[in-house]
């Protein structure tokens, strides 16, 4: 019970301060959940914000449900999405009033001007932060270049990108099995042998 009220909380925290959308949350989720709480691996959080932005909904509530899952399974999703949830719908709402009343207004236009750019930053912080465990190698690093090639130049649909990137990983971890090189799936197989003899 303990460990669902702390993943509520932390949620309940985040949610008000990451202004930007789920992406923007991604660098400040990552620091609680990884750095601060020490519940997952950098490497499991970063294939969660992949699986939540491939999929319909907002990214927040669905990186929100993943992760609580992860930790504390089915009523760890349950604190954790309706922590992420209460916040924004009370700031929406009140922003929405407040934006039907001041949208005109010159300072609040100013507001918007430098709160965008910011928005950029962040999206761009928390690129930078998942490039560890997302380009792992020349291939990652390919792959990652390719998709940004099909969504800058030829405006692919992300959900197409997403796809593509699946089938070109099973493809090219397959080729580099049959030519026995050595992959990051690998050595996370061996991980998980490994734990699993220590539990024995």
């Amino acid at each position: 019970m303990k460990l669902l009220f702390q993943i509520f909380l932390t949620f309940f925290k985040l949610s008000p301060i990451t202004f930007g959308g789920g992406y923007a949350m991604i660098p400040v989720i990552q620091r609680e959940v990884v750095e601060e709480k020490r519940w997952l691996e950098e490497e499991e959080v970063t294939d969660l914000f992949a699986l939540a932005g491939s999929i319909p909904g907002a990214i927040a509530i669905n990186a929100a449900t993943f992760i609580g899952y992860r930790i504390a399974g089915i009523t760890g999703a349950i604190a954790a999405t309706i922590g992420v949830m209460i916040p924004t719908f009370f700031i929406v709402v009140a922003l929405s009033i407040f934006y039907v009343f001041f949208s005109g207004h010159p300072k609040v236009e100013a507001a918007f001007e430098g709160i965008r750019p910011a928005v950029v930053a962040l999206i761009v912080f928390a690129a930078f932060k998942m490039r560890k465990s997302a380009v792992v190698d020349k291939t990652t690093f390919a792959v990652a270049a390719a998709a940004f090639m099909l969504l800058l130049f030829f405006r692919f649909h992300p959900v197409f990108v997403i796809a593509l990137g699946a089938v070109s990983g099973i493809l090219l971890i397959g080729i580099k099995d049959r030519l026995g090189i050595e992959t990051a799936v690998d050595d996370h197989e061996q991980q998980i042998e490994y734990f699993m003899g220590a539990d024995i």
